[in-house]
């Protein structure tokens, strides 16, 4: 007897994707699984990997499933809430993964069902996402854990309040993007220097992973291992000293700042 959750995954893009290669690895049987996709050469394709139910039709995905996961872009979502309507029961939880979408916005038109909002990264990817979840109206202590449970397959889960969502897509959900153009940035900086790319890469890919692993298997804060690595005088502090003086702070926090408005935006779309 399996003590797993089913699960109905709707929208099967990165995200989708890699939850469900989440929960499979984590012991998921394929017909404990079920997936719904728009396009045909989508399902098609998903159908030849996996024996799980594929379908185009949302009302057949969610049949029988304990946890309903929308994982579709959020302009997306209302159109998946008209087709969830009169069709989701108050015995499944409701697990939404689209940015900035409200738990109200699908109370509004599915009643009484218990919502959970998620907000993920991308490193769901390889295992290493994190995860923000706040519960709405309708959900209770046990649907928190039910969607920690499903999440967990990803990555480390964390229980906020909603309003800390935005600020959590804007930190977390966009942040591996930030690091992305920053190991852009260095590449391109190092192959100005002299170095041939392959290296360049090879050395900065492997900085950045030193570099989170410092972070989160020390106890050490950010500052204190940036002090470490900052002789006074040396080629450390010079560079810093460039960053601090150009804004790189302040850069920052507007970045932060503009993808949270962006979030708050698209869920008011939804």
């Amino acid at each position: 007897m399996s003590d797993h959750p089913s699960v109905a995954i709707i929208g099967v893009g990165a995200m989708g994707e890699a939850l469900f290669s989440g929960l499979r690895r984590a012991g998921w049987t394929a017909d404990e699984l079920s997936l719904c996709v728009r396009r045909e050469d989508r399902a098609a394709d998903l159908a030849q990997r996996s024996t799980s139910l594929v379908t185009l039709d949302p009302t057949e995905a969610i049949v029988a499933r304990e946890v309903v996961v929308v994982a579709v872009k959020p302009r997306d979502v209302g159109v998946v809430i008209d087709r969830l309507a009169m069709r989701i029961s108050t015995g499944q939880m409701l697990l939404s993964l689209a940015a900035g979408v409200t738990t109200k916005t699908y109370e509004d038109r599915l009643g009484e069902v218990a919502v959970v909002r998620a907000m993920p990264n991308t490193p769901a990817l390889v295992g290493e996402g994190v995860t923000g979840i706040a519960r709405g109206a309708h959900a209770a202590e046990e649907h928190l854990k039910l969607a920690t449970k499903v999440l967990g397959a990803v990555g480390g889960v964390r229980v906020m309040d909603e309003s800390l969502l935005d600020a959590v897509t804007a930190v977390s959900g966009t942040g591996p993007a930030y690091v992305f153009l920053l190991a852009e940035a260095l590449t391109e900086a190092a192959v100005r220097e002299g170095l041939p790319r392959d290296i360049a890469e090879e050395f900065v890919h492997q900085t950045i992973r030193g570099a989170g692993h410092l972070l989160t298997d020390t106890d050490s804060s950010p500052a204190e291992l940036r002090s470490q690595v900052t002789s006074p005088g040396g080629t450390t502090a010079a560079a810093v000293h460039i960053l601090e003086e150009r804004g790189f702070r302040a850069l920052v926090e507007d970045a932060v700042r503009a993808a949270a408005k962006r979030a708050a935006e698209l869920g008011e779309q939804g």
